[in-house]
């Protein structure tokens, strides 16, 4: 009988064995399934972010262009001895708007480019009025005839205006490119000593690439991302995903860079560096260079591996 009881208390002893081995296998599944997910959300969230502040500096862009319309409109119209007030009213929303340091909300953003549209009707309607003003000045020196003769000129400058807007929106767009100047590229050996030309493979325990952001007045200070592609003499780019290499794009197309920086530029001249380590030998010969930002290249510059 004893026997029996010690099989018995040997069986419960072992089945509770098993069912603590079982919780604590459901238990490490569990955790594992809420990192995953809880790293998940973190991706997205970040992704987010990256999402919302290329909106903002996208609806920003827009603020100054339709700002810098209204205005040619404002000049054109109180020439003429039209009524402004209006126009003025709506500019000054827009620049307090354009002013404001706060990061906007993807319904905020949804909600501003919505009133942006709906200007671009008003500046029609302006057009129309401009045309309109041109005609009732027109009619004070002229004869009828005359009026429908000058009608066509008048509709010409106002395509002729409606030209040179674009124009000067794109070279408004151009000016405010960012531009790298006083580029260094240096060798790195081990002892942190720098080296600026005729670089040897056991000098460049780490590639250093420093430069400063040029004086822009233009360009909306903000969030930057700075890529940097090293192109090895066989013109292709360098790149390691283990040592932070991705890939961006440039043009519409998908581009490998070999470091990348995300910045705050605030147009104070400031200066950025960049160390790449690269893990093996380069190849000898020339490489080059080449620095992005805001979808063009920016600046580039070249060394030599003997």
């Amino acid at each position: 009988m004893n026997t029996n009881l010690e099989k018995d208390n040997s069986k419960k002893s072992e089945n509770g064995k098993n069912i603590l081995i079982i919780v604590l296998i459901i238990l490490v599944i569990i955790s594992g399934i809420k990192l995953y997910y809880d790293s998940v959300d973190r991706n997205k969230k970040s992704e987010e972010i990256i999402v919302l502040s290329e909106e903002n500096d996208e609806i920003n862009k827009r603020l100054d262009s339709i700002t810098y319309q209204l205005d040619l409109r404002i000049k054109e119209i109180e020439k003429l001895g039209g009524d402004i007030s209006s126009l003025e009213e709506i500019r000054e929303q827009l620049i307090a708007e354009r002013n404001s340091d706060r990061k906007r909300s993807t319904e905020e953003i949804d909600a501003l480019n919505k009133r942006i549209n709906s200007y671009t009707s008003v500046l029609q309607e302006k057009d129309k009025e401009i045309i309109n003003l041109r005609e009732m000045n027109q009619q004070l020196f002229s004869e009828n005839q005359e009026l429908k003769s000058s009608q066509a000129d008048i509709e010409e400058k106002v395509v002729q205006l409606n030209i040179k807007k674009e124009e000067l929106e794109e070279k408004v767009n151009i000016a405010a490119r960012l531009r790298a100047e006083n580029i260094v590229i240096a060798a790195v050996n081990s002892r942190g000593r720098e080296r600026e030309d005729g670089f040897r493979n056991r000098q460049l325990d780490r590639l250093k690439i420093s430069f400063n952001l040029a004086d822009n007045k233009v360009a909306p200070k903000g969030p930057r991302d700075i890529y940097v592609q090293i192109i090895a003499p066989n013109n292709q780019p360098i790149f390691d995903i283990a040592r932070g290499s991705g890939t961006f794009l440039i043009d519409g197309r998908e581009e490998f860079y070999t470091v990348h920086q995300d910045i705050l530029f605030d147009n104070t001249g400031q200066s950025v560096s960049y160390f790449y380590e690269k893990g093996s030998k380069y190849a000898s010969g020339t490489y080059e260079v080449r620095i992005y930002a805001d979808n063009y290249q920016i600046g580039t510059g070249k060394f030599e591996v003997k």
